[in-house]
């Protein structure tokens, strides 16, 4: 995984210094045409397979969502979800899974109080927009980090960069502070909780790198 050391969150600590407490094969084969025509065809069949053998551990695992699910959250969201997350709501189970058993379901009721549902938290978020408040179109949440902190899938992204959303590193009104890449792609950020290496493991031991800002984030907001 690439990380930079050149931008870290205030105090040069990385994000789990702060954390509190310490996705039908059609469906595997879809149009993620986020920018102009491109279109990306990825089959996860292999990962899939080992992220559902780990996910089958979690007490809070709750059964795949249907095809017809995924196409009213599509509907709901406005855009085409990244096929790999597609594939973990429709094949291994509608969350409770994932770093810390905690993968947000994709819509309905959330797994534990005081969440929301991973479509549910993007239109709201959509919704609120402001004078300074702003979310970007196409970045679902999937995984509430606690302390007002998110991990995020870019579904414009053709590898499906998983982002940090971490509004303590906000100096001011200036929400761009608040995006780092935490994974290039979606497969690495799973690869990273499979092998147990994740920043958010209490087993890793002060990983001593700072999250690079996520390039993209002025033109997004």
């Amino acid at each position: 995984m690439s990380r930079t050391s050149d931008v870290t969150s205030p105090g040069g600590r990385g994000p789990s210094d702060r954390i509190c407490g310490r996705t039908t094969d059609r469906l595997y084969r879809r149009c993620v045409g986020a920018v102009g025509e491109r279109v990306a065809v990825n089959n996860f069949d292999q990962l899939i397979e080992r992220v559902a053998a780990k996910a089958a551990e979690s007490e809070r695992l709750r059964p795949p969502v249907s095809a017809e699910a995924v196409d009213e959250a599509e509907d709901r969201l406005g855009f085409r979800m990244h096929p790999l997350l597609v594939a973990l709501y429709s094949k291994v189970g509608n969350g409770g899974f994932g770093p810390q058993n905690s993968l947000l379901p994709l819509s309905g009721s959330p797994i534990r109080d005081g969440e929301e549902a991973a479509v549910e938290g993007y239109l709201a978020r959509i919704a609120a927009a402001d004078a300074w408040w702003a979310w970007p179109e196409g970045v679902l949440p999937v995984l509430d980090w606690g302390c007002a902190m998110f991990a995020c899938v870019d579904c414009r992204s053709n590898d499906g960069t998983v982002l940090l959303f971490e509004p303590n590193a906000i100096s001011g009104h200036d929400l761009s502070q608040a995006w780092f890449v935490d994974a290039g792609s979606l497969a690495e950020w799973l690869e990273t909780w499979l092998a147990d290496g994740g920043w958010y493991d209490e087993d890793v031991v002060d990983p001593g790198f700072g999250m690079a800002r996520w390039a993209e984030v002025s033109a997004r907001l």
